[in-house]
């Protein structure tokens, strides 16, 4: 199911085109109105992964050729919830995620969240902290 992109964000926009098209998604690319969709479904008893989302990837985990969203500070950050695998790919193998999935890539994140809480995502902070206190 296609649905096209926000018109008002680059392709570019916190993330790169990873090239490994191994790691497409089967049913094909999400447009990110059905990735937000999907993760403020996912993501209704947490209110604060869904802004993290939201500031991590703009609701995007792969990209209009349907390559995986990479973060462009750090590479390792992976898909809509910006896992970084340097850190979390290990323990997410582990626990059967791949992360380059989109549903794994949610699952993980709240798992990640429930060890961790908001940590490791406090870079992007000062974007998702402001709508939660306006909330």
């Amino acid at each position: 199911m296609a649905v096209s992109s926000f018109a008002s964000v680059p392709e570019i926009a916190y993330g790169h085109i990873e090239t490994q098209a191994e790691h497409v998604v089967a049913s094909g690319p999400l447009g990110s109105e059905a990735t937000e969709a999907a993760v403020r479904k996912y993501f209704k008893d947490t209110p604060v992964l869904v802004q993290i989302a939201r500031c991590e990837s703009h609701f995007r985990h792969v990209l209009s050729d349907g390559s995986v969203l990479r973060g462009v500070r750090d590479s390792a950050d992976l898909g809509v919830m910006q896992i970084n695998t340097r850190y979390h790919g290990a323990r997410a193998q582990k626990l059967g995620f791949d992360l380059h999935a989109f549903a794994d890539n949610l699952a993980y994140a709240r798992d990640l969240y429930e060890r961790e809480g908001t940590n490791p995502w406090k870079s992007s902070a000062p974007c998702w902290s402001r709508t939660l206190a306006q909330a």
